[in-house]
């Protein structure tokens, strides 16, 4: 029988889950990422197999584009706008991050000023053509780009081309006749949405990095057929979806946030097979913290994304919370001599000082180790060990001037790390009206299970799960993903106004954009197909989603629309204004063909309380204890352990705090109470 590889490619480590269908069982390794050449780390990854050939698919979670964009290391690009837009990109909004800092500067463009072009046309705010495109200055500023040699790619935005997008798919065939050379990204494709500051921006990062993504993922393909993979290699979007290689190469900024799909894809299918209406995902890795949200057994997503402030990059894509706290998170005093940590990272070189690469700062992991939560000769399975003195040193280096002992700045270390993740879970929960005591928290990546207790409890969670696999939790969830493409795009009508036949043309337009695109792919021509609207009572600057159960606007469904909207708006402002005139904003359209999924291994029952491997002191928040020392392997379904303890496993470690209580359910995750 086949195999399927799940690969993330990550700050620190490089995750590997292969699922083998016949025997219905899933092997998980690490290897230490090579941030210079990432594709590296991948092919050593797959030399753990021992018969590349029988891999059917392989599905990668890459960070290129993420690097590309945020190391700004990409292509010259040319910005093509209406006449008297060109300077879009470079005004950008009106708000500040700083309200009162006068020395704050706007985030540059991803191109220069003096490469945004301005060419002759016109469409108005009703899809009708004003002004049409003057042709022969298109041609000629293709003859002359290419000519000049300095530029690398074209993004074009044209102003109201999210109503009529056909003077830019002109523009498009035009450099496509002048200048083969250049590739074109349009703005009416990636994001044919109003707000012309967002889909500037969202055009210009495309073309930024096609160039580089392109080159770098040709490179993988040539090197993943060399070392024997014969099965299909898929990319995964920033919507949690599987892509082809072609199509992510033609429009890159859909991996723009690839890698922490995964865990949250894999939480959907934990939260589907435990029967849980609400999950919070929690992945804790090496660089990064990433958290998230699924209600109702779906996760959601989103168009609203800054790479950083100002710089905003509206794709669909899972919405992910991420902040930079991690197991390689450097601590630090800061000029008054207060700790920090983070967001600065020991990445996986030089790493943390406890990995003994010539690291020397203090991190996460290495307080972790102090504590002794961490076992030194038990990570990654006795693969790699790690040296205590080493970590010892580095904390004593913020220890010392504080005049504290190794075990209480350590203690303060995970403090710190905890605050800043318990931060950014109730900027998911309690932010956006959700109560925290109706969710359960699903906690991964190498470092979750370490810290799951303390945020559970810091948190207000009452109940938490670390799932099989945590330190490869996101490369188990690729193993599951599904091919999925979204369309939008901004209509603009109000129930004052209604135009049926424009809203069935725009929703025919979408849902026949999305289906064919799969058939292009090779996903096959018969998928589940979601629409919905974005919607907002006039007047207002923030939408509802609407998702809607009909294929036609006809006078019934137009009627129990409008009705729709008022209930999904009381249900989350418990309010509703039954007489004012709604807006239908956007319109979207989710095509999804579903893959094979892993089928979850029951775990043999288990009789009394586990048998303990060892005994080693480990530090809490309320003292030192001996604490008992339990192999995740020598578990059962039906065991149950009171903490103090700690549950090691090839990748990750679960500290149960003291008093709390750990079962083991019938697929092995293991479930705790506070």
């Amino acid at each position: 029988m086949a195999l399927q590889l799940g690969v993330d490619t990550g700050g620190t480590f490089t995750d590997f889950v292969l699922y083998d269908e016949g025997a219905q069982k899933l092997a998980a390794w690490k290897v230490l990422s090579t941030p210079g050449d990432p594709a590296a780390a991948v092919i050593d990854g797959l030399r753990r197999i021992d018969d590349v050939a029988r891999v059917d698919i392989l599905r990668l979670g890459t960070t290129v584009a993420t690097n590309a964009l945020l190391e700004r290391r990409g292509a010259v690009v040319a910005y093509i706008a209406t006449r008297g837009f060109r300077d879009v990109p470079f005004i950008q909004r009106g708000n500040r991050r700083f309200h009162y800092d006068l020395t704050w500067v706007k985030p540059k463009p991803f191109c220069r000023r003096r490469h945004a072009y301005e060419i002759g046309e016109r469409i108005d705010s009703a899809g009708r053509i004003v002004q049409p495109l003057d042709e022969a200055e298109v041609r000629a500023l293709a003859r002359r780009l290419a000519a000049e040699g300095e530029v690398e790619a074209v993004a074009v935005n044209l102003l109201f081309s999210f109503l009529r997008p056909d003077h830019e798919l002109r523009v498009r065939e035009i450099f496509a006749a002048e200048a083969p050379q250049l590739p074109v990204s349009l703005a009416s494709e990636l994001d044919p949405k109003w707000k012309e500051d967002q889909r500037a921006t969202t055009a210009i990062a495309d073309a930024f990095i096609k160039p580089v993504v392109g080159r770098q993922l040709g490179d993988l393909e040539r090197r993943l057929r060399a070392a024997g993979l014969a099965g299909r290699t898929g990319l995964i979007k920033s919507n949690g979806s599987e892509t082809t290689v072609a199509a992510a190469a033609a429009a890159p900024i859909h991996l723009a946030v690839s890698g922490p799909t995964g865990g949250v894809v894999a939480s959907r299918q934990l939260a589907r097979l435990k029967r849980l209406d609400n999950v919070v995902t929690l992945d804790i890795g090496g660089t990064s913290t990433d958290v998230s949200t699924i209600i109702a057994g779906s996760e959601k997503v989103t168009t609203d994304f800054e790479l950083e402030f100002g710089v905003p990059l509206r794709v669909p894509m899972i919405d992910i919370r991420t902040i930079g706290a991690g197991g390689g998170s450097i601590a630090y005093l800061d000029k008054v001599g207060v700790l920090q940590v983070g967001p600065r990272s020991a990445g996986a070189q030089p790493g943390p000082a406890c990995y003994g690469f010539g690291g020397e700062e203090p991190t996460v992991t290495d307080a972790n180790l102090v504590l002794g939560r961490i076992a030194a000769d038990n990570f990654l399975g006795g693969a790699m060990r790690l040296d205590v003195g080493r970590a010892e040193r580095a904390v004593a280096t913020l220890a010392d001037p504080l005049g504290w002992s190794l075990e209480k700045a350590a203690l303060a270390i995970v403090r710190i790390a905890d605050n800043a993740v318990v931060g950014a879970l109730r900027a998911v929960l309690v932010e956006q009206g959700h109560d925290p005591r109706s969710f359960a928290l699903v906690a991964f990546g190498g470092a979750g299970p370490l810290h799951i207790c303390n945020l559970m409890r810091e948190a207000n969670i009452p109940q938490g799960i670390v799932p099989n696999h945590p330190g490869q939790f996101s490369a188990y969830g690729f193993t599951m993903t599904d091919a999925r493409t979204d369309r939008h795009r901004s209509v603009l009508l109000s129930s004052a106004r209604f135009d049926a036949a424009r809203a069935n043309a725009v929703m025919t337009a979408l849902v026949d954009s999305a289906v064919g695109d799969l058939k292009a792919q090779g996903y096959g021509d018969r998928p589940t197909v979601i629409r919905a609207l974005d919607m907002r009572y006039l007047g207002q600057n923030y939408e509802l989603e609407v998702v809607i159960d009909f294929d036609r606007f006809t006078p019934e469904t137009i009627e129990g629309l409008w009705q729709s909207f008022h209930e999904r708006f009381a249900r989350r402002y418990q309010f509703s204004l039954p007489g004012a005139t709604v807006e239908i904003v956007d319109m979207k359209c989710t095509a999804i063909c579903e893959a094979p999924h892993p089928t979850a291994p029951e775990l043999a029952p288990g009789d009394g309380m586990p048998a303990a491997r060892a005994v080693r002191r480990v530090v809490f928040a309320e003292g030192a204890r001996d604490t008992p020392i339990y192999d995740r392997g020598d578990l059962r379904a039906g065991q149950a352990i009171t903490g103090p303890a700690v549950v090691e496993e090839d990748a990750s470690a679960t500290v149960l705090a003291p008093g709390a209580r750990l079962e083991v359910d019938r697929w092995g995750n293991l479930c705790i109470t506070l």
